[in-house]
């Protein structure tokens, strides 16, 4: 991430027009015919070329559309079909994409309708690349290969040639034989599944295009080839590093992987730059040098990059000579939104490459990064940027410059400047309404700007309409561009926490009335949870959690004795929030530094987890702080209000930590021992009901051997038979899927069959900082992803069909990665149900029997799901007092993973 607009632009910019040189050839060839026939509009159709040729795309617009009425009105339709072509590139290089797919979709049908299939398929990739640059990637691959959008999401690999759809792109150039039709349409394919995240199936489709000889787009292809490799490195490197804090095998294959695609990335975009120095093609050379600019940064940054043809150090990398190259190019590229755009890009450029991940968002306040080229090079970089944008009257690049601008110097702390133009970005991304998703980034720079001169009262206001409009957006930007993944943590998350800090921060205050404070407990709280529900969306890539989403007041989701505690990880410190059944809400502040909590929840579970091996006694001193820290400050309101439940809405590690292990050393009780005890990942995905006991259904999947997986050896599970039995004896409606049994094909077949408002799964599961490395494991030394299973168990969710909880025994996640954390968090949403039981670490399956044994029991009595799991936790407490429990399950370490999550009714 080079810098923090590039998201915004670079779908527009680095997006690749397959077709544009070869259907321009071709309509200009036309054009010859329409001259002789009808001067007067030939030469408003020759005037609009010539502008269009020399940069100026919306002076050509004007002639064109004179030409275009006159053939109207003439009623010839062949004409007008080529013209309306050339109007629908210029509104694409001008970024007015919704104007262009406009006449795409008119020029198609026309085609369609007087049988010009070849041009029909050409017009289909044209308006495939349109949506993909609208961010509507789904829509692209259904009109280039007729796949549907729940299968793009799905697929991991490309269809096969006989796969298409008749009627698509692909299809129509092949029955054709247009392979100038044929390269684009795969080339547009490949571009739309790297930007929905399939890098693989992105990859294949690249890959064929480029065995396809044709000239004229071998620069495109490389290009848009290396973005993918580029891509597959970086999810290969995280990979990599969930992997090796799972300890698991696969960590150096996952790092070697991550190597080699960089080295293709690197190998692709250098060829590309060839091809396009070759053809003169300036506009793809900036493209291409770009995004070599932002690997050289990746591969500085990658200290086990070693391969000899990418050098680490600065003195001998390309990237001086890249960086060097762009700015000599940048004045020979014909004004357009590319130019604007390459121009911001070079701009915000950062010093080093441990900067390169870095947002520059934080540049005033929290870090300090410089710009890679000189202060005079940005100034008149960013002023010729805008100088173009106002030539070219488009108000959305106008915006990203006076934006960037501002930013600039924000970064200097020249603040009177830095509004001043951030005040004019804000203007410029009103007109036409063409720049509305950066107009959060604005408003967010200025409440940052007055917050930086201590202005907290002026940067709120600006802040919550920041706030306002992302939310409306964000759904957009994490759908359209699945690599935003790597950047939630810089481009989204901080607006957010900021927002979150200065409402808590003036509910703080000691002047502040009574109602002022709740409502700015309850703003905080509303953006917090936001917060939690587009974490949930980035991790998982999908939206399908926004299907359950509940809009209740938290007071309006509690019963009389429940209460929820959220916390909230803030930039120095921790805030603790309370809400109880009555309306009230509590603030507090932890006193010790964030750090400090951080390490002592790592020392707190570690010592947890190295119980299960040897459960020596229990030594309580970091459970004692940690209820100090999070509970104690709140006793009395709970004694008070009588609660009886706690539900936790974590935020960041404490998303890792098992609460109900926390140790009231006055009482000498753990938590558990006084409440009943659940998690949620967001209230607004939390709507409780209690367990349906109509219908007491059980799909049972189990797995009793050893089995390998992705290189790691999965340890027999000896107690799942009897774990097994427990459930059929609980249930006697219930249907076993076993060992070989126990597959996605026998899964699938009973959800379709049967209703099963419990599905029990006795096996290994991992959750990974991603969702492809976050998986149960089944049998034939298989896994089923978390995104497998949610399509599965979708099958049979929504009213009363629901799957009414997931129960997952011995799960693994890595210790202190948020992300993987955040998987387990978000289960029960992105599987579908109402609420699932699961494991923040293995424990022994033995002590597993026994807990889900009394949890099931409990279930059945008639208890809601949180009061069963901590009923049956609190009888392996009383280990040593009971004669049928092996007397070391006392210890938390055997009953404290096991964490209720969602619905806990």
């Amino acid at each position: 991430m080079l810098n923090p607009y590039r998201k915004s632009t670079q779908g527009r910019f680095l997006g690749t027009l397959f077709l544009i040189s070869l259907v321009f050839c071709l309509s200009f060839a036309q054009i010859e015919r329409i001259i002789a026939q009808t001067p007067d509009a030939s030469q408003l159709v020759q005037q609009g070329i010539e502008r269009y040729k020399a940069g100026d795309f919306r002076g050509a617009i004007a002639p064109w559309q004179t030409a275009l009425n006159f053939y109207k009105q003439s009623n010839n339709h062949n004409n007008e079909a080529i013209v309306s072509e050339n109007l629908a590139r210029a509104y694409q290089q001008l970024g007015d994409s919704e104007e262009a797919l406009s006449y795409w979709e008119k020029i198609a049908n026309y085609y369609r309708n007087s049988g010009q299939a070849q041009q029909y398929g050409r017009m289909l990739t044209e308006q495939a690349q349109t949506y993909s640059n609208l961010g509507q990637s789904g829509k692209a691959i259904a009109l280039l290969c007729g796949v549907s959008d729940a299968q793009s999401k799905s697929d991991t690999k490309p269809q096969g040639e006989s796969n298409c759809l008749p009627g698509s792109a692909l299809q129509i150039a092949r029955q054709q034989k247009d392979k100038l039709g044929e390269v684009a349409a795969l080339g547009s394919l490949g571009e739309a599944y790297r930007l929905r995240g399939k890098y693989d199936a992105a990859i294949k489709y690249l890959e064929q295009a480029d065995k396809i000889t044709e000239p004229a787009y071998k620069s495109k292809i490389l290009n848009s080839l290396g973005n993918a490799y580029f891509n597959k490195a970086q999810r290969e490197k995280i990979r990599a590093d969930s992997a090796k804090q799972l300890k698991i095998p696969k960590s150096d294959e996952f790092q070697k992987n991550a190597i080699a695609y960089y080295t293709k990335a690197w190998n692709s975009f250098q060829s590309s730059l060839g091809f396009a120095r070759q053809q003169d093609d300036k506009v793809t050379q900036m493209q291409v040098l770009l995004n070599l600019i932002q690997l050289d940064y990746r591969r500085q940054d990658e200290q086990n990059l070693t391969s000899a043809s990418l050098k680490t150090t600065r003195e001998n990398s390309q990237s001086e000579i890249h960086i060097q190259e762009a700015l000599n190019l940048i004045d020979k590229l014909p004004n357009s939104r590319n130019k604007i755009y390459a121009a911001i890009d070079l701009a915000n450029l950062p010093e080093s490459s441990k900067d390169a991940s870095l947002s520059l968002i934080l540049c005033s306040s929290k870090t300090s990064l410089k710009r890679r080229l000189s202060d005079s090079q940005v100034n008149s970089l960013l002023l010729n940027a805008v100088k173009t944008s106002q030539t070219l009257q488009d108000s959305r690049s106008e915006s990203f410059a006076f934006g960037s601008l501002g930013h600039y110097h924000e970064c200097r702390k020249e603040y009177k400047q830095a509004l001043d133009f951030t005040q004019k970005a804000l203007w410029s991304a009103d007109q036409k309404l063409q720049a509305r998703d950066s107009t959060y980034l604005w408003e967010w720079q200025t409440g940052r700007i007055l917050k930086a001169q201590k202005k907290e009262s002026e940067a709120l206001p600006s802040y919550e309409r920041a706030y306002t409009l992302l939310e409306k957006i964000r759904s957009d930007i994490l759908l359209a561009e699945r690599d935003l993944q790597f950047d939630f943590q810089d481009i989204i998350k901080p607006l957010y926490l900021e927002l979150a800090q200065l409402r808590l921060e003036e509910a703080s205050l000691e002047a502040l009335n009574i109602e002022t404070r709740k409502i700015q407990l309850k703003n905080a709280l509303e953006t917090i949870d936001s917060l939690r529900l587009a974490e949930l969306q980035n991790f998982f890539g999908n939206d399908c959690i926004l299907t359950i989403t509940s809009e209740k007041n938290v007071d309006e989701l509690l019963g009389s004795n429940t209460a929820v505690f959220s916390s909230i990880f803030l930039e120095n410190n921790i805030a603790i929030l309370l809400s109880l059944p009555s309306g009230e809400s509590q603030l507090e502040w932890i006193k010790e530094s964030r750090e400090n909590v951080i390490e002592e929840i790592q020392k707190f579970r570690q010592g947890l987890k190295e119980g299960v091996k040897n459960p020596i006694p229990y030594d309580r001193t970091h459970a004692q702080k940690l209820y100090d820290w999070f509970i104690l400050p709140f006793k009395d309101n709970l004694d008070k209000e009588q609660i009886k439940t706690l539900v936790f809405v974590q935020d960041g590690i404490l998303r890792t930590v098992p609460m109900a292990a926390l140790y009231d050393k006055e009482q000498k009780k753990f938590l558990v021992e006084d409440y009943d005890l659940a998690n949620t990942p967001s209230l607004k995905l939390t709507a409780p009901k209690a367990l349906n006991r109509q219908e007491e259904r059980a799909l049972i999947l189990g797995l009793t051997k050893q089995v390998e997986v992705d290189g790691n050896i999965y340890l027999e599970l000896p107690n799942v038979r009897s774990e097994i039995d427990t459930l059929k004896e609980r249930f006697p409606k219930n249907k076993p899927l076993i060992n070989e049994e126990f597959n996605r094909e026998k899964l699938n077949q009973e959800l379709n069959k049967t209703v099963y408002p419990i599905v029990h799964i006795a096996t290994h599961a991992q959750f990974g900082t991603i969702p492809e490395d976050t998986f149960i494991v089944t049998g034939n030394n298989n896994k089923l992803t978390i995104n497998e299973l949610e399509t599965s168990l979708r099958q049979v969710n929504g009213g009363s069909r629901a799957v009414e909880l997931l129960a997952l025994t011995a799960c693994q996640t890595a210790l202190g990665d948020e992300r993987a954390a955040l998987g387990l968090a978000g289960v029960a949403v992105q599987a579908g149900v109402r609420s699932a039981l699961a494991t923040l670490w293995s424990v022994s399956d033995e002590s597993t029997l026994k807990l889900i044994t009394e949890f099931y029991g409990g279930l059945k009595s008639g208890m809601s799901k949180a009061k069963a799991l901590s009923t049956a936790q609190r009888k392996l407490i009383q280990a040593k007092k009971i004669e049928d429990i092996n007397d070391q399950y006392d210890n938390p370490a055997f009953w404290a993973p096991f964490i209720m999550i969602g619905n806990w009714l």
